[in-house]
């Protein structure tokens, strides 16, 4: 049985592995947090007169450098004038050489989003006539390429060795005490710690080619990583470094004095670690918690802590199991898993999986936002995969119980096994030493066959041990149900692997919330527009939580430029249909400035259409226009977009 078992684990682990790298090498680049949402010239226009600058506005704040914003003309010649400087909120600025010929201009840019993602794009515009142009205006791919896989790898990695070690530790601790002085499982522990500090290190080295160029050779720059240090990631990286140090004193600690200490010391040891390994845990998970999805967007002063619990059960659940495996099938045949060992485990795992259904509701309500991402958007396709697979992971866990209940604890078998073995060797040892001093005494001078008979008692005591050894595990191994719950673990954690590999390509994918919110704000504001109007038109969703509360509002703003301009609005309901409220409201805004809110009370013309003639807009610049949408007495909301006005 033992020879037909293990090609078809390493058949099983491998195909599992395999699955894994397939997962993580089609996500392609990372599609990030922040997105484009306006520009000024926008997308496909065709204006009159040459800009002074050009401006782009995105979903949330970003980061960027000299060359993150380019402004390219036909030929492909650089037109911008300095950095891009921030114009206040989300939008930023780069400005234009003075007195630029008709023609197409391409705009590219690369940023990095406030969720650690790089972001990258790529549009044009046209002064006077549209022409040619020998620069390609196709999106710029972020985070892809040799650099952007290897990165992705690293996050898995890294990932996996938090699990490991994280969970490998609390399975000791909590769940089988004297499993601290079994050799395998403390290097399985002490892998996850070296994978999880080799993948930090190659982080780190790799973020500023990851975000940047995408070149091999930056990976290298010393100055590009100075440059990484004074990031949110790479403040995030360092600390969970110097946090590797104290997990390394952690480790030492319980394969070391706590091994050696007695049951009642050892209880009294066991407290202190736990509380110490907490927070060293807790501390690891706050670094991804702090620098990618969770510290950006709603609610994120509790999104956060969420995270850190979220990535705590995980590891925990998965971590301890990956040990369990290890222990069942690598563990020496005199120390085999106890079944109350099993059984706490199990009690551990319940508890880790309501916490990751409680916090993982909270996150996909989050950063989903509506049912409907769930099937419309990347990030809703890979979290219902990974619903699938707790689910999955979760039902062969219950098979897991099963067996578990009906495991026979052979341990106390085995200790008598050993202790007969050892009276045996000890006895033919005794009579081998018995024999080879009568030896001596009858013929006086036979000390060389004592020895040599001395060192063939020794021998065979070797040897009886070896078959002992594989007679007990050959005793252990012979539990039917032990032996199916080392096919369940098995299964478990080969459905874990492939499960993290999906959330590892999940943290690097665009929220179904931003996306959809994007996609909405870009259907506008990435329309072209004409020379002769230059008019703006705004869709705004609202939903003011009554009946009848959803819909959208447009706003129409035309010529759009200094001075008088005509303001046309327009309700529609969830089916497009035109649909009248009892009152709405418009308000303008430049904070900039600090001018406004400006007061607009449009006059009702037909079924959904209300207007206003002659509204003022004193300046150019970056305007917020507002609208209060009322659909009951106690029933209103206001919603607000940005307008590059003039």
């Amino acid at each position: 049985m033992t020879q037909t078992t293990a090609p078809r684990v390493r058949t099983l682990v491998l195909l599992l592995l395999a699955a894994a790298c397939a997962l993580l090498a089609g996500a392609g680049p990372a599609s990030a947090h922040a997105a484009l949402t306006g520009s000024d010239p926008r997308q496909g226009a065709v204006v009159d007169r040459a800009p002074a600058q050009v401006s782009l506005t995105f979903s949330e704040s970003v980061s960027m450098d000299d060359d993150s914003v380019r402004v390219l003309d036909p030929r492909g010649k650089r037109v911008d004038d300095g950095g891009p400087t921030g114009t206040g909120g989300t939008t930023y600025a780069v400005k234009l050489h003075a007195g630029l010929p008709d023609g197409t201009y391409t705009v590219t840019y690369q940023v990095v989003s406030a969720d650690s993602h790089p972001v990258a794009g790529a549009y044009t515009f046209s002064v006077g006539t549209p022409s040619e142009t020998s620069v390609s205006a196709t999106a710029q791919a972020a985070g892809g390429g040799f650099i952007g896989g290897l990165y992705g790898v690293g996050r898995y990695v890294s990932y996996a060795g938090f699990a490991v070690l994280v969970g490998g530790a609390a399975f000791v601790l909590a769940c089988w005490p004297r499993g601290s002085g079994v050799r395998v499982v403390q290097r399985f522990v002490v892998s996850g710690w070296l994978a999880l500090t080799a993948a930090t290190l190659l982080l780190l080295l790799l973020r500023g080619s990851y975000t940047g160029s995408g070149k091999v050779a930056d990976v290298f720059d010393l100055g590009l990583l100075g440059e990484v240090l004074q990031t949110k990631t790479g403040a995030a990286l360092v600390s969970r470094l110097l946090l590797l140090a104290a997990a390394a004193l952690f480790v030492a600690v319980l394969f070391g004095a706590y091994d050696k200490r007695e049951d009642e010391e050892r209880r009294d040891l066991t407290f202190g670690l736990a509380v110490g390994g907490t927070v060293v845990a807790a501390g690891l998970a706050a670094t991804w918690a702090m620098s990618e999805h969770a510290s950006v967007g709603l609610q994120a002063g509790l999104a956060m802590p969420v995270d850190v619990v979220h990535l705590i059960a995980v590891a925990t659940w998965f971590g301890g199991l990956a040990a369990l495996l290890v222990a069942l099938y690598r563990g020496p045949a005199d120390t085999p898993v106890p079944t109350d060992a099993v059984r706490r485990f199990s009690a551990v795992a319940f508890g880790s999986v309501v916490a990751l259904v409680v916090t993982g509701t909270y996150q996909s309500w989050r950063q989903l936002g509506s049912w409907t991402a769930f099937t419309d958007t990347r990030y809703g396709q890979l979290l219902l995969a990974k619903i699938a697979l707790v689910a999955v992971l979760v039902g062969i866990a219950y098979f897991s119980r099963r067996w578990t209940a009906r495991l026979a604890d052979t341990a106390a078998v085995v200790v008598r096994q050993r202790g007969k073995s050892r009276g045996e060797r000890e006895k033919a040892g005794a009579k081998a030493s018995g024999g080879s001093k009568g030896s001596v005494a009858a013929k006086g001078t036979g000390a060389s066959k004592g020895s040599g008979s001395s060192q063939r008692a020794a021998q065979l005591a070797r040897q009886r041990a070896a078959v002992d050894a594989a007679r007990q595990k050959r005793q252990r191994d012979a539990d039917p149900h032990r032996f199916a719950l080392r096919r369940s673990v098995l299964a478990e954690a080969g459905v874990a692997v492939v499960l993290l590999a999906v959330t590892t390509v999940l943290t690097q994918t665009e929220p179904g919330r931003t996306q959809e919110e994007a996609t909405a704000a870009g259907a506008s504001s990435t329309a072209p527009s004409t020379p002769s109007t230059g008019a703006v038109t705004l869709d705004m969703p609202f939903d003011t939580g009554g009946q009848d509360g959803t819909g959208l509002v447009r706003v129409e703003l035309d010529p759009a430029r200094v001075g008088a301009n005509d303001l046309h609005l327009y309700v529609e309901g969830p089916d497009g249909t035109a649909v009248d409220v009892p009152e709405v409201k418009v308000a303008l805004t430049q904070e900039a400035k600090d001018i406004g809110p400006l007061p607009v009370a449009p006059d009702h013309i037909t079924t959904g259409h209300w207007s206003a003639s002659g509204v003022q807009i004193p300046v150019a610049g970056d305007w917020e226009v507002a609208v209060t949408v009322r659909t009951s007495d106690i029933d209103q909301v206001t919603v607000s977009k940005n307008a590059q006005i003039g």
